[in-house]
């Protein structure tokens, strides 16, 4: 039996404390509800049963407030052929078999149904990851688990198409943000629930000296002006439709009626021949 990456009785408690912390937090959310919002104008369709997977219910409930909530869990509950749009926010990057949150998000949409997905990508907090492992290895002579992995985006267009969707794309929004310090940074995490939730990770205090060495090497790479360091988050958007029979079908191989150069009005030239 394969063991989780994730923990998710610890990912639901940080989502808890987190719910009870400072609103501003929630900026990447704001933008992410932003985005999808203006993404869902551009589509020509009126969507009367749509659904939004997330850890955070009540902030989604209040940005779509016509929309099912469904729970962040390993098996979601939603029913199949239900929903003509279902978004997953924000939670897929926290997820043990992301394939499988898609294909339960597909089997819940109805034929031509549309799924958006909105996740942090392999971008995000790429400064942090590096701070704390060269200050680890400094003040303690090794590593142990501190920061989650993240999918990069030219592997997320992939898991759309394993997990059945049609018409699959993915694009990422990089959002720079400042802090005042290390600490600064951290606290926002833990305000936005996306503290560690590795299964693997050590149990006891991140000692002192390990985030005072990670702020002092922070601010030596990664400083904007001697009172504020930087930090990078990146957005991935994910939109795929359940497979529809009306839906535009690729052409078979060698079915075109004209060529490339006719319609380009130039002149082909054929590669030389190279055996000569």
């Amino acid at each position: 039996m394969t063991k989780n990456l994730f923990d998710m009785n610890r990912l639901a408690r940080n989502r808890r404390r987190a719910a009870s912390l400072d609103p501003a937090a929630m900026f990447l959310h704001d933008l992410a509800a932003d985005q999808l919002s203006e993404r869902l104008s551009e589509v020509n369709r009126r969507f009367t049963n749509p659904a939004i997977v997330s850890g955070f219910n009540d902030f989604w409930a209040e940005r779509f407030p016509k929309a099912a909530m469904v729970a962040e869990s390993e098996v979601l509950d939603i029913r199949t052929a239900a929903h003509d749009l279902v978004v997953h926010a924000m939670s897929l990057h926290w997820a043990n078999d992301p394939v499988g949150q898609m294909i339960q998000c597909r089997r819940a949409l109805r034929p031509d149904g549309l799924f958006l997905g909105v996740l942090l990508g392999g971008r995000t907090l790429h400064e942090l990851r590096s701070t704390l492992t060269e200050a680890e290895i400094e003040t303690r002579g090794g590593l142990s688990p501190r920061v989650a992995p993240m999918a990069e985006l030219r592997d997320l267009g992939g898991l759309l198409q394993r997990a059945g969707f049609a018409l699959p794309v993915a694009d990422c929004q990089v959002v720079p943000v400042s802090y005042p310090s290390v600490r600064a940074l951290m606290l926002d995490l833990r305000a936005m629930g996306e503290t560690s939730a590795l299964a693997d990770m050590a149990r006891h205090f991140t000692p002192r000296r390990l985030i005072d060495r990670a702020d002092a090497i922070y601010r030596q790479h990664f400083a904007e002006d001697p009172s504020r360091v930087r930090a990078t988050f990146e957005l991935i958007f994910l939109t795929g439709w359940a497979p529809d029979e009306s839906q535009q079908k690729p052409l078979r191989p060698g079915s075109a009626r004209m060529r490339l150069a006719d319609a380009l009005a130039t002149t082909e030239n054929p590669e030389p021949d190279q055996h000569r």
